[in-house]
């Protein structure tokens, strides 16, 4: 079983220019014109900002850029395919002799998740050698309506299934993580829509890779989630989440 540290915000660390120098954040958008701004200026000075534009019709590109992010087009939709792209982002930048990142955050752009919270998100990787940090809004402090019965079930759901099936006690699949880029790497990640943060989780916990969970606030996003924020997002994402698990446990039982 894959190690689980319990971590609190209290554990954590100032992290030093120099360590934020060495993190790379990833910010899939999707029309987020009116909160990315507010992303952006909240994020510590990391050492690069890559902003994914996911097909988006409004000015979340231009902003982005505007202030500062290395904007990234992927114009097929889905959460998965615009990670991916920032990740195929940075191996060019590391083709290109640019030194690759110690430590790789994803963060979502619709402004729920608190940037100013990355060093207490990464705290774990740099003390206690963690490879996977999920950011859990379960743990942390969440707005009121900030997740809806519909999130916190699939959530509790998928959670309790890949604590079955993999022996991990997960409490979230928090957008907001921390991951090693060589941990990263490894994963080989695949999905290009709603099963990406869990393909993540599942793939990790199998690999055995050193795992944990640090509390992390949560308010209300700004705009409508395109995935809760509509039954038919509700229903395609609950399916891939939970295909995903399947598919995986599967590949986990042929594989021994």
């Amino acid at each position: 079983m894959p190690p689980h540290i319990a971590s609190s915000p209290e554990a954590s660390v100032s992290v030093s220019d120099a360590i934020l120098s060495k993190i790379t954040v990833i910010i899939p958008v999707h029309n987020e014109e009116q909160s990315i701004p507010s992303v952006l200026r909240d994020l510590p000075p990391v050492g690069q900002v890559i902003v994914v534009d996911n097909a988006s019709t409004d000015r979340s590109a231009a902003l982005a850029s505007e202030l500062g992010a290395d904007v990234v087009e992927e114009p097929q939709r889905g959460y998965g395919a615009a990670c991916l792209a920032g990740i195929a982002r940075i191996q060019q930048c590391t083709a290109a002799s640019r030194p690759p990142p110690e430590i790789v955050v994803f963060l979502d752009g619709d402004y729920s998740d608190y940037p100013d919270e990355l060093s207490s998100l990464v705290t774990p990787i740099l003390q206690d050698n963690v490879d996977l940090v999920i950011g859990s809004r379960l743990l942390g402090q969440r707005e009121k309506g900030a997740m809806p019965p519909q999130s916190l079930y699939g959530n509790k759901l998928a959670c309790l299934l890949m604590r079955l099936f993999w022996g991990v006690r997960y409490t979230d699949l928090g957008p907001f993580r921390a991951i090693t880029w060589p941990s990263l790497q490894s994963l080989k990640m695949q999905d290009r829509n709603f099963g990406w943060t869990v393909e993540m989780q599942v793939k990790a916990a199998a690999a055995g890779l050193a795992i944990c969970e640090v509390p992390v606030s949560y308010r209300r996003r700004i705009g409508i989630s395109k995935i809760s924020g509509t039954v038919s997002g509700t229903l395609r994402a609950g399916y891939k989440i939970l295909a995903t698990i399947a598919r995986y446990r599967w590949i986990t039982l042929w594989s021994r």
